[in-house]
């Protein structure tokens, strides 16, 4: 386990070979992250017609920490709904917030909006 949480994202960008300008994607192995996010990941990856054992063979190399999204992430990320509307943050990448906040972590993602919101926690762009 290390100390970040991972947005859906940057492991996709990870998976998919793309560049990490600005944070060394090793550094996502061992990362925190929602069910809610692994969502999203296996989601995308089924929409690109990747079969099934290579996506849990991926998953399963990157050692992930998967954290049950429950009542109290739930009201964590509704919370952050009014914080985030104006960017268009999704309930996923509420959800990634809500769980650095809630670990006292840093969030890594691929996604430049979030560093226009101030919502207590510290957010890592991969480029």
């Amino acid at each position: 386990m290390n100390d970040i949480v991972a947005d859906a994202s940057a492991i996709i960008a990870l998976l998919m070979g793309e560049p990490f300008d600005r944070f060394d994607p090793a550094t996502l192995n061992g990362a925190s992250i929602s069910a809610v996010n692994l969502t999203e990941i296996l989601t995308r990856l089924k929409d690109l017609a990747i079969p099934d054992d290579r996506i849990d063979a991926a998953i399963a190399e990157l050692n992930l920490r998967v954290i049950s999204f429950d009542e109290a992430q739930a009201r964590a990320a509704a919370r952050l709904r009014t914080a985030t509307r104006q960017i268009g943050l999704s309930l996923g990448d509420r959800a990634c917030l809500a769980l650095g906040e809630k670990l006292k972590r840093p969030v890594v993602t691929a996604d430049r909006a979030w560093t226009n919101i101030d919502v207590g926690v510290e957010v890592i762009l991969i480029r």
